[in-house]
């Protein structure tokens, strides 16, 4: 991840954070483990919890990216609890703007190799082994990864139906979060409709001048 070589603090992803939590086999990972074996779906509690065991860690002590938290208010609210009170708060968010249109092109198009996760995309970077049909749709028995030639996959919800869902619920859940924290001049907003080096500039010169 560019961000994270360009300030060389850790990107925290939750999922991560709580499969090593339930590992190591931590007092909140047990309670975790315990919760998931349940089939339950794991507190917000828990989450914080594991989140501010990890950042206690030496690689996080001149910062961390939080990879998918919050993603509602209550979150954020219980984040800035929990960092306040090791005198500690969010310092910048970064909200990526992009058209729904280019959104659905980009999701749409996507094919992966689930060993390496190595990424795809029919229109802007295709593998060398894709056949189109008559149709102008790529044979996905031609879809294949240009190291490995394993078979790529489409994720099931990456199609236009899951897309609008999907931005449904950020709209009602997450963008109240830019909202909360605006008011103390963190977030930056990010054109992510453009093409990938104009995007990391602007990220670049955001990360440095906070403007």
């Amino acid at each position: 991840m560019k961000i994270v070589d360009e300030l060389d603090i850790p990107q925290l992803s939750t999922g991560d954070m709580l499969r090593e939590a339930v590992s190591a086999g931590t007092e909140i990972g047990k309670k975790a483990k315990e919760v998931m074996a349940a089939g339950q779906l794991v507190s917000d509690e828990i989450v914080i919890g594991i989140i501010a065991d990890r950042i206690k860690e030496e690689d996080c002590k001149s910062g961390f990216i939080l990879d998918g938290f919050p993603r509602t208010l209550p979150q954020a609210k219980a984040l800035d609890e929990m960092l306040a009170k090791s005198g500690e708060s969010v310092s910048l968010v970064m909200a990526f703007d992009v058209d729904q249109a280019v959104l659905e092109d980009r999701v749409c198009g996507r094919w992966m190799d689930k060993a390496s996760g190595r990424s795809y995309h029919v229109k802007y970077a295709p593998p060398k082994s894709m056949k189109l049909g008559p149709d102008g749709k790529p044979v996905p028995s031609t879809m294949k990864d240009d190291i490995t030639g394993n078979a790529l996959y489409q994720r099931p919800d990456d199609t236009a139906e899951a897309l609008k869902k999907r931005l449904d619920g950020y709209n009602k859940q997450t963008v109240p979060i830019l909202d909360h924290y605006k008011p103390g001049g963190v977030v930056k907003q990010i054109d992510g409709g453009r093409n990938i080096h104009e995007v990391w500039a602007e990220v670049q010169t955001k990360l440095s001048t906070g403007n």
